[in-house]
């Protein structure tokens, strides 16, 4: 590899890795024809977990870091003083296509800053797609990112080629995104999100009638959030990300925790940690949204808008919804089942499965290694409380804490 080409590489590799839009795709996508290389099996990003229980991992680079807007939350905004660099699309793709013959890769992760302006940007993002695909014949694993304010046609030219897209919200309210990125339109985020979806709503409406109907980002899309660079609560964030879900079936919504790069008096100080135990609380929550039912106004009160850092989400839902427990484990309802706290969604299922048989004791959900350590506390079992405590949260609330501690006593022990 030529020196400015590794000194590129370094510099937009590791600009990448404040984007945390990486996820399996769920792709099946084949090469068109025998001569054709790579393919999209479940692939995903970085080094993540697939469907089928693969490790795989993706190049993941900015097409650019040299940025004409100012975003006080950037570390590639215009003000900075920087190191820039650029690839031009052909270099992009001569490099995806050299680390996948190297077996280094399995596709590409593209995202970049907007140099010039949003529609040249999008332009040349569009021209790696085109590359990629038609002339090295590749139809491995590609996900983009969309420049908010690009021509809707260079949207849908990149979403015939791409896997999957996001379009990066940034900041959960108008109010923070109109103080920290001013240059930045709602509107033109949530513009491309709208087309995305209804364009793969399009698509698999025509595929029901057309066997050939061309693919349109078959991954579907996903966003991504700054937490902790402004005020906003989790209670509002939870409920955008809510909305993004209902209204442009999002696959996904990332949540990353505010690195302090950029002094400013409208940001935490350069010294503040990232918050990482609010950013894993935000996806337990947004994780009982997707799988277990829940809304996200179920997981606050009226005097606390945001989650807790000792408890999980759906703990602390039982917790303060206590008279709704304990649940008997052979009456309840699917529904109810995943709202006991420590029962996940197989759990869930093989209870509804063996009670159809007979009646299931604490022993038998033993057997069917159900986890029970907090389950316990919220279930009885043909009418016996096995918690072993006074049935109240405080106390609850205790019991869990001394185990923590002598889980973490016996970790030291093995040290």
């Amino acid at each position: 590899m030529k020196d400015i080409m590794f000194k590129k590489l370094k510099i937009l590799s590791d600009a990448a890795k404040y984007d945390v839009s990486c996820v399996s795709s769920g792709v099946e996508r084949k090469s068109n024809t025998v001569a054709g290389i790579g393919s999209a099996s479940s692939a995903g990003i970085c080094h993540t977990w697939t469907a089928d229980g693969r490790c795989i991992s993706l190049l993941k680079i900015l097409l650019t870091n040299d940025c004409v807007y100012d975003c006080g939350y950037c570390v590639n905004r215009v003000t900075n003083s920087i190191e820039r660099a650029s690839f031009t699309p052909e270099e992009v793709a001569e490099l995806t296509i050299q680390f996948y013959r190297r077996n280094y890769i399995e596709g590409l992760f593209l995202s970049s800053a907007v140099k010039n302006n949003p529609d040249y940007t999008m332009e040349n993002i569009c021209g790696v797609l085109e590359i990629l695909r038609y002339k090295y014949n590749f139809w491995g694993y590609v996900h983009v990112k969309v420049i908010p304010g690009a021509s809707p046609l260079l949207v849908q030219r990149s979403g015939m080629l791409a896997d999957r897209m996001s379009v990066n919200i940034e900041l959960p309210t108008r109010k923070s995104l109109r103080i920290l990125a001013p240059q930045k339109k709602i509107e033109n985020i949530i513009s491309p999100m709208s087309l995305i979806n209804n364009e793969i709503t399009g698509t698999l409406e025509d595929k029901k009638h057309f066997r050939n109907t061309p693919r349109f980002v078959p991954g579907g899309q996903s966003t991504q959030m700054i937490i902790g660079a402004t005020p906003e609560s989790d209670s509002t964030i939870l409920a955008l990300s809510q909305n993004l879900y209902e209204r442009f079936n999002m696959k996904r919504v990332f949540f990353s925790a505010y690195i302090p790069v950029n002094s400013s008096p409208m940001l935490p100080a350069v010294s503040t940690m990232p918050p990482l135990l609010r950013e894993h609380r935000l996806y337990q929550a947004d994780w009982l949204m997707r799988f277990y039912y829940f809304r996200s106004e179920e997981l606050f009160t009226e005097n606390n808008k945001n989650l807790d850092l000792e408890f999980d989400p759906k703990m602390m839902y039982a917790l303060r919804n206590i008279d709704k427990f304990p649940v008997e484990i052979n009456r309840a309802s699917y529904e109810e089942l995943l709202r006991i706290p420590g029962l996940g969604v197989k759990s869930a299922q093989r209870i509804i499965k063996e009670r159809k048989n007979a009646e299931l004791s604490y022993d038998s959900l033993k057997k069917m290694k159900t986890v029970l350590k907090r389950a316990r506390y919220f279930i009885t079992v043909n009418g016996k409380y096995y918690g072993n405590i006074k049935f109240e949260p405080e106390a609850i609330k205790e019991k869990i804490r001394q185990k923590e501690m002598q889980k973490q006593l016996s970790i030291f022990k093995l040290l």
